[in-house]
């Protein structure tokens, strides 16, 4: 106590030597003062390593505080000069010294909020990272296919693709390319349970194998209680020794693809035409939701080998080629009247 005094004391002799003729009362009513109103929300940063000095003078120029000095002293006098945490805050002009003080001490930093929807691959993923200012986009996508930033994550795969969980995340401004995707990718190894690492021994998969058929799964499927159903046609097939055929793994592996899809792009050999290559392709095309692995690991039970799209998200599914021949003709070939 009285040494707090003895600060409070020296610090008011500064105060008076500097004019500002305020007492200890009268700094910590200062102190509890609300700002203009109604308030005005700003962008405030500190940046690593700027002191408590600089601090204050930004704050009063921003109209944050009314008085750099004061807001320096009252601050010593809380002893938490030392404690204020670099980063991006959102002040309001309303808000009291106290109330910023606090902000700033307890690193209550703006959060910047990403998206990431079912369904999204690594191009679309670092775009929506870099439109939330989280990230450039050229650096997001370099990281995510580089095969030992995969490694270091744990990922038995060349790329990170299908291992960025879907799901909204938010991130302080600042934070490193590599530490956005590691957040991501534990999402994934924490939606993927022992459970499931189990089914996909019993069904003789691998865990990269699952996310693959399953990110197919999560292309195909328009009608979310379709994903069983779909699942159970690529698992008949495979067990067939048939090939998948599916149009958005031939768009995976189709350089600038311009959203028509054309007969010389099911012709053309990648290692992603399935029209062309038996079994799965390498990897997945994109990152699937937890619906869509739990449909890759429990498919429906059926003798469904084909399904056609009926154009409005749902899809016709048959267990011949004559019966699928004819849901063609009649859902995608009829014409309209």
């Amino acid at each position: 106590m009285v040494k707090k005094l003895v600060i409070a004391c020296m610090v008011l002799i500064i105060m008076a030597l500097c004019g500002v003729g305020l007492s200890y009362h009268h700094l910590m009513s200062w102190a509890d003062q609300s700002g203009a109103a109604p308030g005005k929300e700003k962008l405030f940063t500190i940046p690593t390593g700027q002191g408590l000095r600089q601090t204050a003078r930004v704050l009063e120029q921003e109209g944050l505080i009314s008085n750099a000095l004061r807001f320096t002293i009252f601050v010593r006098l809380e002893k938490q000069d030392k404690r204020l945490q670099a980063g991006e805050y959102f002040l309001s002009t309303a808000m009291t010294p106290r109330q910023i003080l606090g902000q700033l001490v307890k690193g209550r930093v703006h959060l910047y909020r990403v998206t990431v929807p079912e369904g999204f691959n690594l191009v679309q993923i670092a775009s929506a990272v870099a439109a939330a200012g989280l990230a450039p986009e050229a650096e997001f996508l370099a990281a995510t296919r580089n095969p030992q930033v995969a490694k270091d994550l744990g990922i038995d795969a060349d790329t990170l693709e299908g291992y960025l969980f879907p799901d909204t995340y938010y991130f302080p401004s600042g934070m490193h390319s590599k530490t956005i995707i590691a957040t991501m990718v534990k999402q994934f190894q924490s939606a993927f349970s022992t459970e499931w690492a189990t089914r996909a021994k019993e069904m003789g998969m691998s865990v990269h194998e699952v996310v693959t058929l399953a990110s197919i799964i999560e292309k195909e499927t328009g009608a979310p209680e379709e994903r069983p159903l779909i699942s159970s046609v690529f698992h008949n097939r495979l067990e067939k020794g048939m090939r998948l055929e599916t149009d958005p793994t031939v768009i995976y592996g189709i350089p600038d693809f311009d959203g028509n899809i054309k007969r010389r792009h099911l012709e053309t050999y990648t290692p992603y035409n399935t029209y062309k290559i038996k079994g799965l392709p390498p990897g997945p095309i994109a990152s699937p939701g937890k619906a869509a692995m739990q449909a890759a690991l429990y498919p429906a039970q059926s003798d469904y080998l084909y399904f056609v799209s009926k154009k409005d998200g749902t899809h016709q599914f048959s267990a011949t080629i004559k019966e699928h021949n004819a849901a063609v003709r009649k859902y995608q070939l009829r014409k309209r009247r």
